[in-house]
C-alpha cells in the first residue's frame, strides 16, 4: 500500500502569555471545550533568557487530575516535589511524564544553567474518561537513557514511540504517544510513518525546515505545524540551514472534555466534584 504524505494544515505562532508565578510562555495552544488538537490538550515553550526578566520564578504548589504532563528540559533544570513525597530535578535532556490520574498537588520550580538559561518544553496529554480518576504516577527517564536514532543523517532522540528500529523508554501511555527531538543538518532528511487518524504536530524551535506533503512548506523557527490526514510525515532541513523540531503525534480520544484551569475533565459535574474535594481537603489520595 502507498504511504500517503501528511500536509501541514495549520503554521501557528506561539503567543507569550504569564503563568505560574509570573513565568513568560510561548504557548501554540492550550486547553479548550472544542479539542482540537485530540489527544494533546496544551503545548508551552519556556525559556528564561533575557536579563531583564529578573529572579526565576516558577509553578508553586498546585493541583492536576484528569490529565498527564510531559516536562522535556534542553538547558537548565526543573526542581520539582509533590503531594505524594516525590521530588527531584529534571535537568538537561531528561524527561518526566507525569500521570496525574484522580489527583496530585505539584510543584515545579526552574534554576538556570551554567550559561545563564532554562530552556524546555510542557505538554499536557488528555487521559481517556476511564482513567482520569487512576492513580497517579510518573515515568522519569534521564538523559542517558532516551536512545539516539538516525537515518539520512537525521538526529532523532525517542521519547516515546519507535524511529529507525528504536523504542523510546515511555510506554503503557493511553494516548500511545509519539514523541521526539528531530534535529537535521543543512539539506538533511526525515520521514516517519504515522497511523492514520492520529493528530500530528511538530514544533519547530530552531532553524528553517521544509514540511509537508511536497516538502514544500517553508518554515522558520519558532512555529507550531499541525498536520492534516495522511499516513507518512516528511521533513527536510533547508538548503543553507540546520532545523530542530519536537514531533508529537497520538491517537484522539473523541471524548468532550471540560477544561477548567489545572483540571480537564469531561463533564461540569466532574470540575465542580475536583474544586469540592480541593476544598474538603480529600483531593488527594494516598
Amino acid at each position: 500500500m502507498t504511504e500517503v504524505p501528511r500536509a501541514v494544515e495549520k503554521n501557528i505562532e506561539p503567543q507569550m502569555v504569564i503563568e505560574g508565578a509570573g513565568v513568560l510562555l510561548r504557548r501554540s495552544f492550550g486547553p479548550s471545550r472544542e479539542n482540537l488538537f485530540d489527544p494533546f490538550l496544551l503545548f508551552d515553550h519556556f525559556a528564561f533568557n533575557d536579563p531583564i526578566e529578573g529572579p526565576l520564578v516558577g509553578f508553586p504548589m498546585h493541583p492536576h487530575r484528569g490529565i498527564e504532563t510531559v516536562t522535556y528540559m534542553l538547558e537548565g533544570s526543573t526542581r520539582h516535589r509533590d503531594s505524594l513525597g516525590n521530588m527531584g530535578v529534571i535537568g538537561p535532556g531528561d524527561v518526566q511524564w507525569m500521570t496525574s490520574g484522580r489527583g496530585i498537588m505539584h510543584e515545579e520550580m526552574p534554576k538556570r544553567g551554567p550559561e545563564g538559561t532554562v530552556n524546555g518544553f510542557q505538554l499536557w496529554v488528555n487521559l481517556p474518561a476511564a482513567e482520569k480518576m487512576g492513580a497517579p504516577s510518573y515515568q522519569e527517564v534521564s538523559s542517558e537513557e532516551i536512545p539516539t536514532a538516525g537515518e539520512n543523517g537525521a538526529k532523532v532522540r525517542v521519547v516515546a514511540g519507535r524511529y529507525a528500529g528504536v523504542s523510546g523508554p515511555v510506554t503503557e501511555i493511553a494516548a500511545q504517544p509519539l514523541y521526539m527531538d528531530v534535529t537535521l543538518q543543512a539539506g538533511e532528511e526525515f520521514s516517519l510513518p504515522v497511523p492514520a487518524g492520529h493528530t500530528v504536530v511538530a514544533y519547530v524551535f530552531e532553524g528553517r525546515g521544509l514540511f509537508g506533503e511536497g516538502v514544500d512548506h517553508i518554515v522558520d523557527a519558532v512555529r507550531m505545524l499541525v498536520f492534516g490526514e495522511g499516513d507518512l510525515i516528511l521533513a527536510r532541513a533547508a538548503p543553507n540551514s540546520h532545523v530542530r523540531f519536537m514531533l508529537v503525534a497520538g491517537a484522539p480520544f473523541g471524548e468532550p472534555i471540560v477544561p477548567y484551569g489545572p483540571f480537564v475533565m469531561n463533564t461540569e459535574a466532574e470540575i465542580k466534584q475536583a474544586l469540592s474535594d480541593l476544598r474538603d481537603g480529600t483531593f488527594v489520595q494516598n
